[in-house]
């Protein structure tokens, strides 16, 4: 009864004009909804599942520090089941029936794209935390992994430059992520005077297992007397039989190096990872760097999932940074109304875990260091390279004809798509 009498006083002072105390106004608005949407079945689950847990710890943890504007936060979990059309029905159910304030979530770039719509046309907010192929910048998406340069091509400049590889692999899963990068790829490397005879792109489906041909091929490929290295953008489980082919048949990283954008230490840890000592992948953050906050993080982790043997990987890192981010930016606008927090977010900055700063850059995309990592017989990685400073993330590749002339401006131009030569915005991505 009390508290039926005090919602009504409250109610009533807000009718009459009065602004309420944080305190009372809080306990009248109730939690700050989070969606969280990552598969937890299916071909994406060996990746995803890690990432939900891991907002749910950082939900947990400002919890603990008294929510944000003095509201607790509730996790709203969904389960799209590597289902792509599903993806976009669990997005308008977390936006539409639970009314959710932001959503974490995706790791597929055809995900990302089954839901842009969604979030587009119902002013939502969706921070995407995976490496991805650019050619995107969305008002209403914060990307919070790797664009192609804060991963492929540094990755490429590695092998060329360090591995003096003259031949190469492009080997993909069949979808957009894959082959738009390596459209990127494939542009970058003839700029560097690579013949077309060698290059080598092939796909697969997602869940492919039969590996066996494919990496025949592939040491086939390499035998023509010219350093060849793979760049592979295989993802989900099909990188689990990939990389137990490549020890099948012993096809060695001195041999032919294996460089991956989407296997980290989640993926390796259900692996025999002996034989792939030495093959690489490109991230930015790797569980091994040692500074005092990824030492931190690495302890709440082990502490909140009580299993001492889950990794920590780069998309959680950024999933971490993107919380961070969202946090500072409510903090700061006082509010989680969507365009309040989209205006407060560029220029903000939050610590990364290895050391470095993460800033929000106004074209929806964050500043990130790189590292090429080996694989270590545990399944974790070592530093062998890295860039000086941070990367500022762009989302429209110079080395595409279609997009040198796109620039992405949320501040001042107010336009994810805008064409520096016509001057012409073409407005979202998506209608």
């Amino acid at each position: 009864m009390k508290k039926l009498k005090y919602l009504c006083l409250a109610a009533g002072l807000v009718a009459a004009g009065f602004t309420l105390p944080l305190s009372i106004a809080a306990q009248t608005q109730g939690p700050i909804k989070i969606g969280v949407l990552h598969s937890l079945s299916g071909t994406m689950a060996i990746s995803e599942t890690t990432l939900k847990d891991t907002v749910l710890m950082l939900i947990e943890e400002q919890n603990r520090k008294g929510g944000l504007l003095g509201r607790k936060l509730q996790a709203v979990v969904v389960d799209p089941a590597s289902d792509w059309p599903l993806f976009d029905e669990k997005a308008r159910e977390l936006l539409e029936k639970d009314k959710v304030a932001v959503v974490f979530g995706a790791w597929t770039s055809v995900s990302r794209k089954s839901v842009l719509p969604v979030f587009e046309k119902n002013n939502g907010l969706l921070f995407y935390p995976v490496q991805y192929e650019g050619e995107e910048s969305s008002k209403n998406v914060i990307y919070t992994g790797a664009a192609p340069n804060q991963q492929a091509i540094p990755a490429v400049d590695y092998l060329m430059n360090d591995l003096a590889v003259k031949r190469w692999v492009l080997e993909g899963t069949d979808y957009v992520y894959p082959r738009t990068t390596n459209k990127i790829l494939e542009a970058y490397l003839k700029s560097k005077g690579v013949a077309a005879a060698d290059i080598s792109i092939n796909y697969t489906p997602f869940g492919h297992s039969d590996w066996q041909t494919r990496v025949a091929a592939i040491k086939r490929f390499g035998s023509a007397g010219k350093k060849t290295a793979v760049v592979s953008t295989i993802n989900g489980d099909a990188n689990v039989p990939f990389y137990k082919e490549l020890g099948n048949q012993k096809m060695s990283a001195e041999d032919i190096p294996v460089v991956a954008f989407s296997v980290g230490e989640e993926e390796l840890s259900g692996l025999d990872a002996k034989p792939l000592v030495g093959h690489l992948a490109a991230w930015n953050y790797f569980q091994s760097i040692s500074t005092p906050a990824n030492k931190e993080f690495i302890s709440k982790w082990k502490t909140y999932i009580k299993k001492p043997n889950r990794t920590t990987n780069d998309p959680m890192e950024a999933h971490y940074i993107g919380f961070n981010l969202w946090a500072q930016a409510v903090t700061k606008a006082k509010s989680i109304e969507v365009e309040k927090v989209l205006a407060a977010l560029p220029g903000l900055e939050t610590p990364n875990l290895t050391g470095g700063i993460a800033r929000m850059l106004p074209n929806h995309h964050i500043t990130k260091p790189v590292y090429i990592g080996e694989v270590r017989a545990d399944g974790q990685f070592n530093v062998v390279w890295k860039t000086p400073g941070t990367v500022p993330g762009d989302a429209w590749s110079n080395f595409l004809p279609v997009s040198q002339d796109t620039e992405a401006d949320w501040v001042k131009l107010k336009c994810g798509n805008y064409n520096t030569k016509t001057k012409v915005c073409s407005g979202q991505n998506y209608k």
